[in-house]
């Protein structure tokens, strides 16, 4: 009977220390928490910076649409002052038929014609160039993403600086 108790002690004890546990699983951050924290750093490496800005022109997109990006989030490439005054603004929204510029109409700058589909939009005013995406990529797959949009974005850094 000794015996059985003692098994039973044990089986309280690693109960009530899993359950005094159990919280702090809450603070370890999930797989896509890791790819994005991953995604961001890289972006960050490579002179990029990372911030939540909504998109420009987004209230001529329909809620449906708005609602399938899910959270949206800035990669940018900063931009040395424009040597003849302003730059212009402009903003491309991917739609399924292909980017669209909203607003005053601009052609699609070359480097951002490749970008895969998971890329929302674009736009550069008189500080940045960069791109709107939800960062959502096939696992694994976040930081070759990363990887393009940096060259597409030094691309069409230089191509504004010329």
């Amino acid at each position: 009977m000794c015996h059985q108790e003692s098994g039973l002690s044990w089986l309280i004890i690693i109960f009530v220390v899993a359950l005094a546990l159990a919280p702090l699983s809450h603070f370890v951050p999930s797989k896509r928490q890791r790819e994005v924290a991953r995604m961001r750093e890289r972006a960050a490496v490579s002179g990029l910076f990372v911030e939540f800005r909504p998109v420009p022109g987004e209230d001529r997109v329909g809620p449906a649409e708005r609602a399938a990006w899910g959270d949206v989030i800035y990669y940018g490439k900063r931009l040395p002052p424009a040597r003849s005054g302003a730059r212009s603004k402009a903003t491309w929204i991917r739609r399924n038929d292909g980017w669209a510029s909203i607003g005053q109409h601009h052609n699609l700058p070359d480097s951002l014609g490749p970008l895969p589909g998971a890329i929302i939009g674009a736009s550069v005013d008189d500080g940045s160039c960069g791109i709107y995406w939800g960062e959502r990529v096939p696992e694994g797959q976040g930081e070759s993403m990363v990887d393009e949009i940096c060259r597409a974005l030094e691309a069409w850094s230089t191509a504004l600086a010329e």
